[in-house]
């Protein structure tokens, strides 16, 4: 048996990141770029390597390129513990898996460590692998809450249920965190949106830019917590810029969120520091004329213009002036 999935990378249209605070927010599918899962049976249970796991290097150099590109782990971890919190709910739901051994690899293109939701894509991936090979079916509103505690609870890396919730549904979907529901059942209401409604949009990333989610969020979940003032308003006003985008697009007036998302980076912008990277990011595709916000926590932007092709390729020859790539985001049906 050859079972092979994947799952895609998302950007955080509005509202991010009060998902991991109760809060709302819309995220779209950018079908370009995707994680892909290969799994298959095998006499005993290997996790095989992809290049980001690499331990082998040419030299100082070479090693010191590759940890400042990717970071210090690679995808192997996410599996391990994707297989590890998948088995916890098997047996927490009474759930006996058959004695089968496998091996499963991984390969991604997604842009690593700019806030385009590569590592919950390998675990989305890995997690739909697992159930078709061991015939366990665990419904979609129940998945992102699994697929969150692979890196809250087992690798204690800090983060929200937007990026499984969009892995999961794919297209576009407006998330309502309500906390008595998440309290209640576990998840939150989900609203698949048609992406044929949202304005034209734009990716730019940097990746020298790349940065863990850890690192933003982790400082941020602490001010939370304290109950900083600032803190707890900004999320407030997060979901309700969220609120007044998804009510724009379902009224068939998408074309009217640019503000808003320019007004969700400028609100993120004044309760956490913004790198001059990351500032300069932003700023390049605005003084071109479009409404920029980040896709995640930072190295990667969203944003909305006019779809002018002309005004597209001025906004493609600016970032490519300041190394960031630009493309247009393929929306993958959900």
């Amino acid at each position: 048996m050859m079972i092979q999935t994947s799952a895609h990378a998302r950007v955080g249209l509005i509202g991010n990141p009060s998902d991991g605070y109760f809060g709302k927010t819309i995220s779209v599918i950018v079908g370009n770029f995707q994680a892909r899962v290969t799994l298959f049976e095998s006499p005993r249970l290997t996790i095989l390597p992809q290049r980001s796991d690499r331990t082998d290097f040419a030299d100082l150099n070479d090693l010191l390129g590759d940890v400042s590109l990717n970071g210090y782990y690679g995808g192997i971890r996410l599996i391990k513990a994707t297989i590890k919190r998948f088995v916890d709910y098997c047996q927490q739901h009474g759930i006996e898996l058959p004695k089968r051994n496998f091996s499963i690899e991984y390969h991604t293109n997604i842009p690593v460590r700019v806030g385009l939701a590569g590592s919950s894509a390998i675990v989305t991936a890995t997690l739909r692998a697992l159930m078709q090979f061991f015939g366990v079916e665990i419904t979609k509103p129940l998945q992102p809450a699994l697929a969150l505690s692979v890196e809250r609870d087992e690798l204690g890396i800090g983060a929200g249920l937007q990026d499984r919730v969009i892995q999961v549904y794919e297209g576009a979907v407006f998330m309502d965190f309500n906390k008595q529901l998440i309290d209640q059942r576990g998840y939150g209401e989900y609203e698949p949106l048609d992406p044929k409604l949202l304005p034209p949009l734009f990716v730019a990333f940097r990746p020298l830019l790349a940065e863990g989610t850890e690192v933003p969020h982790n400082d941020l979940r602490g001010r939370y917590a304290r109950g900083e003032q600032k803190v707890l308003d900004a999320m407030k006003q997060f979901a309700g810029y969220a609120q007044q985008a998804r009510d724009l697009i379902v009224a068939g007036r998408g074309n009217e969120i640019g503000p808003l998302m320019n007004a969700n980076f400028d609100l993120r912008a004044s309760i956490l520091q913004i790198s001059d990277g990351n500032k300069e990011l932003v700023e390049t595709g605005r003084k071109l004329g479009a409404f920029v916000k980040f896709a995640g926590s930072g190295g990667a932007v969203i944003a909305a213009y006019d779809g002018d092709p002309a005004r597209l390729q001025r906004i493609t020859e600016a970032y490519r002036k300041i190394d960031a790539e630009v493309i247009v985001p393929e929306v993958v049906p959900g």
